[in-house]
Order: C-alpha cells, then structure tokens, then sequence
C-alpha cells in the first residue's frame, strides 16, 4: 500500500496531467485574451463559487472535520482531462472548456496550496495535522505543472508525435485514474459504507448544485448555448485525481489513504451519474 501511495499515486496523476498537456496547444493560452467574458466567467465559477457551494454543502450536512476537509480539496481543483471530455460529449464549447483546464490547472499552484491550509486549519482546529504551504506548491508544480508544460512542449515541438500519443496516453490516464479511485475506496472501505448515507448526498448535492449554477450564471450573463454548457460542466466536474493525491500529501503519517481522500473517491463515481443526465439533455438541444 505503500508504494501504492508514495509512488504509484503521484507517478498516476503526472500520467493524467502529461496526457492533459499534450492535448494543449500554445493557442489555447493564448485564446483567452480573445475571450476574456466567457473566460472570466468560467475562472470565477471555478476558483470562488466553487469552494463557496463545497462550504456550505458541507455545513449544511454537518460532515465530520475530515470529511469537511476533503470536501474542500475536492472544490480547489480543477476540472482536468475529464471536464474537457464531458464538455466535448456534450457538444459544448471545447475550446472554451480546454483553455479554461489549461490556465486554471497552472493557477492551481498557487490557489491549491494556499486554499488548502486553510480548509485544514479551518474545520480540524487544535487536530490539525502540519501542512506547509510551500511543500504543497512544489508538490504541485512537480506532480501536475511541470507534466503540464512537459506535454504543451512536446505539442509544440513534436506534434505529429504528440498526435500519435495522445489517444494511448488518454486512455492510460484513464485506467489509471479508475485504479486510483478503487484503491482508495478500498482503501477506507469501513468508512466509506459508515458514512456513505452522508458523503453520497452531500457530494451529489454539491455536483448537482455547482451544473446547474454555472448553467444559470453563463445564461443570467448572456453566453451562448455552447458557452453555457460548458461552464456548466466546467464549474460541476473536478480532477478527482488530484482531489485524493492532496489529501495524501497533506496526512503523510497516516498508514494508507486518509479519510481526507474519501470525499474525492466517491465523487470519482457521483460525478458521471450526476454529469451523463446533463451530458443528455444537453446533446439534444
């Protein structure tokens, strides 16, 4: 388990970041300043509603600390390789979708870290394990920026051998990102069947919740439909991935995965039966 956790999980999530890089163009960066109201509007969804909707959902179910926690982590994330993919299913914007994942994965060194000590602090009070601020940002920049920019390089420089591996890469990412999830359920599986009547609503409440906000928001706010539907799935689908790799770095005591990591476990499930009824209804307008 071990290994699992100390190698397997962060080599895991670089796979899953290098994967998203090499589906990156320099372009896709660069777009945003064309689109800077349909880009602001997403980021804003993203990076403040967001961990706004996750408080107060886990508030309002009264999750235990640790719970609350994860809960937490879960919302700082980003949308990653999955959000780019619901979004392109839904024939939403892809465009928008991927340069919203592009930048706000590479803001997440900053936010991530920064957001995430204070969760911890926050809800754990006098039990709060030690998490420091800097060995969370190296940790990101090594485990999701770094694979990032590794893959827009290689895009860049290389990008008929980019193109040849973006589809086994995607599909690898994938695999691993489902092993991960199981693992860690099983990981917890005492916990995860204790506490599932609680952590199942909460986390679908929060899924459903954050599409239909950044449904209405992009609406109230004038974006096209395709606009719409994007940061709708942008604002309700999260890097899951990330979600449990975080909760690890910061209980790096705890024998196995942490019960800060279940929360993004199980939303690693409730996400898709959450998502694909919108993915539905949005496919037939």
């Amino acid at each position: 388990m071990d290994f699992l956790i100390n190698v397997v999980l962060p080599v895991s999530l670089a796979v899953i970041m290098l994967s998203l890089g090499v589906g990156l163009t320099l372009g896709d960066f660069a777009r945003v300043f064309g689109r800077l109201r349909a880009f602001g509007v997403g980021a804003v969804a993203q990076v403040v509603l967001l961990p706004l909707a996750a408080y107060v959902v886990a508030r309002a179910f009264g999750l235990a600390p640790e719970f609350a926690v994860g809960f937490m982590i879960l919302s700082f994330c980003p949308g990653g390789v999955t959000s780019n993919m619901i979004s392109k299913l839904a024939n939403g914007d892809v465009a928008l979708s991927v340069s919203l994942t592009a930048v706000i994965s590479l803001l997440s060194i900053i936010t991530v870290p920064l957001l995430t000590t204070w969760a911890v602090g926050h809800f754990m009070g006098e039990a709060a394990p030690e998490v420091s601020v800097t060995s969370l940002a190296i940790a990101m920049f090594l485990i999701t920026t770094l694979p990032v920019a590794i893959g827009v390089t290689l895009r860049h420089v290389a990008p008929g051998f980019a193109a040849a591996i973006d589809r086994p890469l995607s599909l690898v990412a994938t695999i691993l990102f489902v092993l991960i999830v199981v693992a860690a359920l099983a990981g917890n599986w005492g916990i995860f069947v204790e506490n599932l009547a609680t952590l199942g609503p909460a986390l679908i409440t929060l899924n459903l919740s954050l599409l239909v906000i950044g449904l209405l928001i992009a609406s109230w706010l004038g974006l096209g439909w395709g606009e719409r539907k994007t940061i709708s799935i942008e604002t309700g689908v999260q890097n899951a991935t990330l979600g449990i790799t975080l909760a690890t770095l910061i209980a790096p005591g705890v024998e196995g995965f942490s019960t800060f990591a279940l929360p993004s476990a199980v939303y690693g499930i409730t996400m898709y039966l959450c998502a694909l009824p919108f993915v539905a209804w949005y496919r037939s307008r």
